[in-house]
């Protein structure tokens, strides 16, 4: 198989192409927020009208626990958010947006919205539906292969 024809390569090459053209039109734009926190601002903007803790957070971006505090806490140091005493669990934090993070958030939907135009450009809504299908699949797949481990074929017996 051509490595340039797997699922992983292709995924892997348009993320990163994606990525480049969100940090340049970020640059030009001048919002000052990382694509990663900007993603994180986007989901606590969402959700803000109930607790939202770490996990949610997590799962919702399927982050693993050290990468998501590490995240957070650099936000937290930025100004973006902070944590807020849960009543019903000590040990939990809400996480809340600060007014610097609000108004980052208003500045970037802007420019996701004008991005998403951009990458949707020339397709069609049932190209974009199939697309859409095809990467619920993908997904399923990986996280079925993960919890498997079927990503390495079984070796075949000595002949």
């Amino acid at each position: 198989m051509e490595r340039t024809e797997t699922i992983g390569f292709r995924v892997r090459t348009l993320s990163v192409a994606i990525k480049r053209a969100v940090d340049a039109s970020k640059a030009r734009s001048g919002v000052d927020c990382t694509g990663t926190h900007g993603w994180v601002i986007g989901y606590l903007y969402e959700n803000r009208h109930r607790d939202v803790f770490q996990r949610d957070i997590e799962k919702q971006f399927s982050v693993r626990r050290p990468t998501m505090t590490a995240i957070l806490q650099l936000m937290e140091k930025n100004g973006l958010l902070y944590r807020e005493r849960y009543d019903g669990d000590a040990r939990l934090k809400k996480i809340k947006l600060t007014d610097a993070a609000l108004k980052i958030h208003e500045a970037h939907e802007r420019h996701i919205e004008s991005f998403e135009n951009a990458l949707r450009e020339g397709i069609s809504d049932s190209e974009l539906k199939s697309f859409f299908e095809i990467i619920e699949k993908i997904s399923a797949n990986a996280e079925r292969a993960e919890q498997e481990h079927a990503f390495y074929p079984e070796e075949e017996p000595n002949a």
